[in-house]
């Protein structure tokens, strides 16, 4: 994605349950990962206030599942768990199965779930091929494997992947060949141990790879589906305050995920695909 913000992308950031551009209904289905706490618990909790039937994944079974029956105690009924472990194809295989046969298909796929094994001003590459795997590899299986489940309605399907701007994109095209050549290059410096010599990005330098492939699959897809009926747009929620920052940051994991439910849930007519919102208010976006 370009780091150069290009536009400009106005509308209201809280989506109201009698909004006049409600398209959805409680029969529209999103999927979450990473879902359990932080900004994905907080998209959960608001689709399912908004009356969509979401599903709460998560890697950790007993974390996922008092997640979930926390929402129902709060009269969130419309929430369904499936353990979900991105970084395994046969996780992906067994849920994508369960998604089929419970529902027939899903509308809304948020990608949120990811890891970081770096504290706020350190730097290490120690867990890079776990953070790779996570953060880019899965989330990527799990769509590809999602893709013919999304149906094909006058809504427009959406997906909306949590991302940094930390991986930000300036080469104009990558191919998907390309990008996953620039992870295996990636992971080939850090055994080899050259990562620091070779110009990688010098915060969360496993972090910021595994986001600028995602951003650059983004980007992939969304020239793939153009003028079809799937959006494929990234949101980085900015410095938010979840285990992964430490509790630090500048607002609640609430505000993100307000701004990424009224993303997913933009009316059709006004529905990008290819682009990459940064922050809160009027949007920043840019092309993917």
């Amino acid at each position: 994605m370009e780091s150069k913000l290009v536009d400009q992308f106005h509308f209201s950031s809280t989506v109201s349950l009698h909004s006049s551009n409600r398209w959805w209904s409680g029969d529209t289905v999103a999927v979450v990962t990473g879902a359990n706490k932080g900004i994905g618990l907080a998209v959960v909790k608001r689709f399912a206030e908004l009356g969509l039937t979401v599903v709460l994944t998560a890697r950790d079974e007993e974390r996922g599942k008092k997640a979930t029956e926390k929402l129902r105690e709060e009269g969130l009924g419309n929430v369904r768990f499936f353990a979900l472990d991105v970084s395994k194809a046969a996780s992906i295989k067994t849920f994508v199965s369960w998604v089929e046969t419970t529902f027939g298909g899903l509308d809304i796929l948020v990608n949120n779930a990811g890891v970081s094994f770096n504290d706020i001003h350190e730097n290490s590459v120690e867990f890079a091929e776990t953070v790779i795997k996570t953060n880019f590899h899965g989330p990527k299986l799990l769509t590809e494997s999602l893709l013919p489940l999304f149906r094909l309605s006058p809504s427009i399907s959406r997906i909306l992947s949590i991302s940094s701007r930390l991986g930000s994109i300036n080469k104009e095209r990558l191919s998907e060949e390309e990008i996953e050549g620039v992870v295996k290059m990636f992971l080939g410096d850090v055994k080899e141990g050259r990562w620091e010599r070779e110009g990688w990005p010098q915060i969360w330098t496993d972090y910021s790879v595994s986001k600028l492939a995602l951003n650059a699959y983004s980007r992939v897809l969304a020239k793939r589906f153009e003028g079809g009926r799937l959006s494929v747009n990234c949101f980085c929620p900015g410095y938010t305050q979840t285990s992964m920052t430490r509790g630090q940051g500048t607002h609640t994991p609430d505000a993100a995920g307000e701004v990424a439910v009224s993303l997913a849930l933009l009316p059709p007519h006004d529905l990008p695909t290819g682009h990459f919102f940064l922050g809160f208010g009027p949007y920043n976006q840019s092309r993917l």
